[in-house]
C-alpha cells in the first residue's frame, strides 16, 4: 500500500513562504456550533454594552422551569440550598464564606442577566460553571431562580384564587420517612360531585 506523503502537525514546510506546514483558517471562519449569533443568549448583557438584560431571550414554560429546577438541585444546592436562602451543605460544613440569600432585595431586584453573568463567569469565591452547564441551562437556572424568590416572597394578591396560604401541610399515610426513604403521601380526598336534582 502506498504511504501518501503529509505533513505532521506543526512541522516546517518549504512549499509556503511563510515556512508553516499548519494554514491558518480563512477569515471569518467559524467552528461548527459555535456561530453564538445572537450574543444575549451567550452573555446575558444587553447587545453593545456591558448592562445585564431583564428578559429571557425564550419564552419561559413548565419544561424550562423544570429543567433549570433540576439543573439547579444538581449544580447549585450544594452551596445555595434548594431554597435558595445559602444555607446548603458546603458551608454549613465550614466552608470559608456563605453565598448570599437569593431572597435579599438586593438579588431579588437583580436583573436576570446578572444571574446568567455570575454563572458563566463565577464571582467572588463562587467558580464558573460554564464549562459544566450549557447556555440554555444557564438559562433555565436562572428562571427557576426567579420563580423561587417569587415562591417565598409573593403577597397576598399574586397567589390565585382558591388558593390556601399558606399551602396545606400534605397527609401522610404510616410513619413518616426516616430520612433514607421518603414518606408515603395518602391519595388526596376527591369530592363527589353533586347528582342534579
Amino acid at each position: 500500500m502506498h504511504n501518501q506523503p503529509r505533513f505532521k502537525p506543526l512541522a516546517k514546510s518549504d512549499f509556503y513562504t511563510d515556512l508553516r506546514s499548519a494554514r491558518p483558517p480563512v477569515e471569518g471562519t467559524v467552528a461548527r456550533g459555535d456561530l453564538r449569533a445572537d450574543s444575549y443568549l451567550y452573555s446575558g448583557m444587553i447587545p453593545g454594552s456591558d448592562t445585564p438584560g431583564e428578559y429571557m431571550p425564550f419564552p419561559v414554560n413548565e419544561e424550562v422551569l423544570a429543567r433549570g429546577r433540576e439543573r439547579f438541585n444538581i449544580y447549585c444546592t450544594p452551596c445555595h440550598s434548594r431554597l435558595g436562602d445559602g444555607n446548603g451543605i458546603v458551608p454549613t460544613r465550614g466552608f470559608a464564606r456563605k453565598p448570599p440569600s437569593f431572597h435579599i432585595d438586593r438579588l431579588r431586584k437583580a436583573p436576570l442577566g446578572h444571574f446568567f453573568d455570575i454563572i458563566t463567569h463565577g464571582f467572588g469565591i463562587m467558580p464558573d460553571y460554564a464549562a459544566q452547564i450549557a447556555p440554555k441551562d444557564r438559562w433555565a437556572i436562572v428562571a427557576y431562580i426567579r420563580a423561587l424568590q417569587l415562591s417565598q416572597n409573593a403577597s397576598a394578591d399574586q397567589i390565585p384564587r382558591g388558593q390556601a396560604m399558606p399551602s396545606p401541610m400534605p397527609k401522610f399515610r404510616g410513619d413518616p420517612g426516616s430520612g433514607a426513604t421518603l414518606p408515603e403521601s395518602a391519595a388526596p380526598s376527591k369530592a363527589q360531585p353533586e347528582e342534579p336534582k
